[in-house]
């Protein structure tokens, strides 16, 4: 289901709350990550009619949440009447929302390219990856549905694996135009963005934690100190023990 370039106002007021772009992009984001894990077995020895259905379909959901997300956060970015507070969580969900598509558009591109030299139609042998079971049930939790039904007997040939080539490359298309076009309507630069919230921030170090560490150091250093001071004592007293004896035996012998 490819991405269609829906006209969104120029200016004006967005209605909908900030809460309900967040659940668009964290939805966006952990179907994209389950299409990265099912483009990865493409080739492999899990590599079936299944996986290719399942590819399919997780490639058509991230698009619609794609499509409700550019809208949705095109609209409140556009706004000229929101809080500066929102529109710095609106820019974040934004760059989220940007970089969860380019690796979508990525994946799609692997998918395309694997599928050409891993064909099911034409018995490809399959790399043996070692890897064990099915993604059905990896694709149902992202997709949030109970079970992924099967159509079909399964089967797949040569004319069906051109025809779902023939879409996937329509729909990178798409994608692409579709990067192109974001950038035109909303000029978020990334490296203006910055992180909020206590999940982005740095670990906090107390004086005291760093005292504790800098006296353990010191404590390490004098102990690794003073055993190469005993071993260097016990060196010298070695070589002159030696001299020694070998003096007394010297003047025995002469």
């Amino acid at each position: 289901m490819p991405l269609c370039n829906n006209k969104v106002a120029d200016d004006g007021s967005s209605a909908q709350p900030l809460h309900e772009g967040k659940a668009m992009v964290d939805s966006l984001i952990k179907v994209v990550a389950c299409y990265r894990h099912l483009a990865s077995c493409v080739g492999g020895c899990t590599d079936n009619s299944s996986l290719r259905r399942d590819l399919r379909q997780t490639r058509e959901r991230a698009q619609m949440l794609a499509l409700s997300c550019r809208n949705h956060l095109t609209a409140r970015l556009r706004d000229k009447t929101l809080p500066e507070t929102e529109r710095k969580e609106t820019e974040l969900l934004w760059v989220a929302f940007s970089s969860s598509l380019e690796l979508l558009h990525a994946d799609m591109c692997k998918v395309f390219t694997m599928v050409k030299h891993f064909s099911l139609a034409k018995n490809s042998a399959m790399v043996q990856t070692g890897i064990q079971g099915g993604t059905t049930e990896v694709a149902a939790r992202a997709l949030s549905l109970p079970d992924l039904q099967e159509a079909g007997d399964g089967s797949q040939t040569s004319s069906m694996e051109g025809q779902e080539q023939s879409q996937l490359e329509q729909e990178i298309a798409q994608v692409d135009r579709t990067l192109e076009d974001m950038e035109l309507k909303v000029n978020v630069l990334r490296w203006t963005v910055e992180a909020l919230g206590p999940q982005h921030a740095d670990p906090v170090s107390t004086d005291s934690a760093s005292l504790a560490l800098l006296s353990i150091d010191e404590e390490a250093a004098q102990g690794f100190c003073s055993r190469s001071q005993m071993f260097a004592v016990m060196t010298l007293c070695g070589v002159a023990i030696f001299a020694v004896v070998l003096s007394v035996c010297v003047v025995f012998l002469v």
